[in-house]
């Protein structure tokens, strides 16, 4: 798609048209993170009113998704399946929005703050290890389809 772009003479001068395009990239870029930040509140308040659980299941769903979906993301754009742009938009924007560190790091506190330890760290190195693990089964499966 930016390939087509690019072939059209644009009326502007250069300069003027290279920010444009970057302010364009910007917005697109903030409309996907809102749209992945209510995502994630809407999962993740589905997620805690299904699944009474003390360790935040939402919150791992949504961090283990967004890394899958981060690899495939990556491996379309590899394959030009997608251009750069939207893998930038979508990786930067949605998945920015989408996932949480701070939220995970949050959650981790609070249950070593109700004297949880054990769950705090078995859910923060879980996560992180299913994270990893999605991101490479989205990367291979990328490569696949």
């Amino acid at each position: 798609m930016s390939g087509a772009i690019s072939c059209v003479k644009s009326p502007l001068p250069e300069k003027l048209y290279g920010v444009l395009k970057v302010v364009v990239q910007i917005i697109l870029i903030g409309l996907a993170g809102s749209i992945g930040a209510a995502a994630r509140y809407s999962l993740g308040r589905l997620v805690a009113k299904r699944m009474r659980s003390h360790v935040p299941l939402g919150t791992v769903l949504i961090n283990v998704s967004g890394s899958f979906l981060i690899g495939l993301l990556f491996v379309a754009a590899l394959r030009h399946r997608i251009s750069s742009t939207l893998q930038t938009t979508l990786a930067t924007g949605f998945l920015g929005g989408y996932t949480t560190f701070s939220t995970m790091s949050w959650e981790g506190l609070q249950l070593i703050r109700k004297g949880n330890a054990r769950a705090s760290f078995a859910y923060l190195g879980s996560t992180i290890a299913l994270g990893l693990l999605a991101v490479i089964i989205g990367f291979a499966l990328g490569w696949v389809i």
